[in-house]
């Protein structure tokens, strides 16, 4: 089980590692998002890559630090499960936020199961 738990933290910060290079290289936000990295809606999804950068660092942990892993678990379902509800209030959306609610979906499964595992323990 613990072979799938930490294949399951894997993914999920795999699935946060794109956005997060956005911190890193602000010229991605325009590839991701559509929106050029400069004025403040290219701020704040620069900025979005860092609070990412921190979804991926908490997943990182939890996939070698059990200790870590209920607070982590918690870091990672506001990020996914946040993001499909402001999606779905929306009204779902076209367009490059629809590649997003289809990884949160995805993440909805590792999730799952490390939550599960986080709590159980």
């Amino acid at each position: 089980m613990e072979l799938i738990v930490k294949l399951s933290w894997a993914l999920l910060a795999l699935i946060h590692a794109t956005p997060a290079l956005a911190f890193f290289k602000p010229s991605l936000v325009e590839k991701l998002y559509g929106v050029a990295p400069a004025g403040e809606t290219g701020i704040l999804l620069v900025h979005r890559g860092a609070l990412f950068f921190a979804v991926f660092i908490a997943a990182f942990i939890a996939l070698f630090d059990p200790a870590s892993r209920r607070l982590a678990s918690i870091v990672v379902a506001i990020s996914v499960i946040g993001f499909l509800i402001v999606y779905s209030m929306q009204g779902m959306p076209e367009g490059s936020l629809t590649k997003i609610a289809i990884a949160d979906l995805v993440a909805l499964a590792p999730l799952l199961i490390v939550s599960v595992n986080a709590w159980r323990s």
